[in-house]
């Protein structure tokens, strides 16, 4: 099963808050701290369905999740997903921009050098 779009933004806010605090996140700080705008028991039955995929962790009973080895592992993968993008399209605009710009030949006499 790959993971939606909801899915993707849920496990992106979890491992983001756990970077942030250290603690165990859930649903209830998913949801208030969020832009999701879904409800607790939405993100709970996210959240359930991401822990049976691997992504993320319960580590004991009444705890919040956690991110997996798999789940850091797909958030590092859509980070250098996003730069790549960033940087192909920073470079097909300068690409854009040089192959716009008017052409500044320097004449050949203007190149020789002057001997005192």
């Amino acid at each position: 099963m790959e993971l939606d779009e909801r899915k993707e933004k849920i496990l992106k806010a979890i491992i983001q808050n756990y970077l942030e605090t250290g603690e165990p996140v859930g649903s209830r700080t998913i949801s208030k701290y969020s832009d999701l705008k879904l409800s607790s028991a939405t993100i709970r039955n996210e959240m359930s369905d991401l822990e049976e995929l691997g992504y993320i962790i319960q580590p004991h009973t009444s705890a919040g999740r956690i991110p997996s080895d798999k789940g850091y592992r797909f958030y590092v993968d859509q980070l250098i997903h996003e730069k790549e993008t960033e940087v192909t399209q920073v470079r097909d605009m300068v690409i854009q921009r040089v192959d716009r710009a008017p052409s500044r030949g320097i004449q050949s006499s203007q190149c020789t050098a002057r001997t005192p």
